[in-house]
């Protein structure tokens, strides 16, 4: 597309007048890859809790923020050194043309609502994880994102930064070794607490709440929003919400992505998905989220990711292979390994700045393309440990051959909400 062409339908989507040109971003003109001082890319953040207020620095000149509850939009407000503006709904934020990202950081039940809600009003997205709630909330946010032509980022970066959990280094040189086939194929990933994951059982809900008086700083309705009514009690809410179904999905819910979202990419299955999820778990309560033992995702040519909640397996490898594997820590049995790594040609850049991404209009490296199949893992695991029981999936059409599986990948939302 021309950078005229470009330039026209950035105003046509949001309504920028003639006199308002000096807003309009470089990359929109043709402008350089580098921000000047005096075209810094603007933000809002939509939910100010804990999360919210840890990225109040990120990507941008924050000109707003957005929550529900008035006590963390004033926390977020003494953090700041100048004054931004607040909202309680967020669908008055995003009617604002002078915000160029919108980072969503609320419960997840809210990420696919907003996510599409901020596409359409022709804002770039920073999402927190898990991305979405459902398989199906997960592919409307990738359609929205392809109409409204928008960058979306999803907010965990251990395929492509950091250190991943037990090996003590990125995933880069691990990704080297399985590209190159080092160990083998097909290979198994096992996410254990002898691998170096942490499954967080204690995001557990409880199962005896007892209605409480809302509190006056809280607009709860509108914290519930699509989810199901249920009384209020403090212990569904902010720091506390990952432990019910409602709005997130326990431990797995919480790290899931965290996790699986490198093996997802080691595996080399950012565009797919598993074709059967067996589960060994505890029944699981109708509201309240629980700790389980197992779940094992099998995909097409036999790859596995094996989620060891009970951390039976004292001798797991984090990826074995027919030919090889690789231990917490980067230990192996094979040889030389620290020299074959150097030897081995790097796999494929990524871009891996979202204000890159959002100038040059370039797909960031974690998006809401394999975002997408890396949430799936973990909303397909959420079916399996609900029902009790092991299913089978079709990565193309994203549909189970288990009817009852089938309605859990579209679930109704309450009142005037809907997708």
């Amino acid at each position: 597309m021309s950078v005229i062409n470009n330039r026209r339908k950035f105003l046509k989507n949001l309504g920028v007048a003639a006199s308002a040109f000096s807003i309009v971003p470089s990359y929109v003109l043709g402008g350089t890859k580098h921000i000047a001082p005096s075209d810094k890319l603007t933000k809002a953040i939509i939910g100010v809790g804990g999360m919210g207020r840890g990225h109040i620095g990120y990507e941008g000149e924050l000109l707003a923020i957005c929550d529900v509850d008035t006590k963390h939009l004033a926390k977020a407000q003494s953090m700041l050194d100048r004054k931004v503006d607040t909202y309680a709904d967020y669908r008055e934020l995003l009617e604002r043309k002078d915000i160029d990202v919108v980072h969503i950081a609320t419960p997840p039940h809210w990420h696919a609502l907003m996510a599409i809600a901020a596409a359409k009003s022709g804002k770039d997205i920073w999402c927190e994880k898990p991305m979405t709630r459902t398989v199906g909330e997960g592919m409307a946010v990738q359609k929205a994102v392809a109409q409204y032509d928008c960058m979306f980022r999803l907010n965990t970066w251990f395929r492509f930064d950091s250190n991943f959990y037990g090996m003590g280094v990125p995933v880069k040189p691990i990704k080297k070794l399985v590209q190159n086939r080092v160990f083998g194929w097909p290979l198994k990933i096992t996410l254990s607490a002898t691998t170096g994951f942490d499954w967080k059982f204690y995001w557990s809900g409880r199962t005896d709440l007892d209605a409480q008086v809302v509190p006056e700083s809280l607009d709860y309705n509108m914290w519930l929003g699509p989810a199901p009514f249920k009384p209020y009690n403090e212990d569904r809410v902010h720091a506390k919400f990952r432990g019910y179904w409602d709005y997130d999905g326990g431990g797995l819910g919480d790290m899931g992505q965290h996790y699986m979202d490198p093996a997802q990419y080691l595996l080399e299955k950012d565009d797919t998905s598993p074709t059967h999820i067996a589960v060994d778990t505890p029944q699981q309560h109708p509201d309240a989220a629980g700790s389980w033992r197992r779940i094992e995702y099998t995909y097409q040519d036999g790859c596995k990711i094996v989620l060891d909640g009970a951390n039976r397996d004292k001798d797991a490898a984090f990826i074995e292979g027919p030919m090889g594997k690789l231990y917490k820590g980067m230990g192996s049995d094979i040889p030389n390994l620290q020299g074959l790594i150097a030897a081995l040609p790097d796999p494929a850049p990524q871009l891996t700045s979202f204000r890159e991404a959002v100038k040059t209009r370039q797909k960031f490296a974690l998006n809401e393309m394999n975002g997408h199949r890396s949430c799936t893992l973990i909303n397909l695991g959420v079916i399996a440990l609900r029902l009790g029981r092991s299913l089978e999936f079709d990565p193309e059409s994203q549909q189970f051959t288990d009817l009852a599986a089938n309605r859990m990948i579209h679930q109704p939302m309450r009142g005037e909400w809907s997708i």
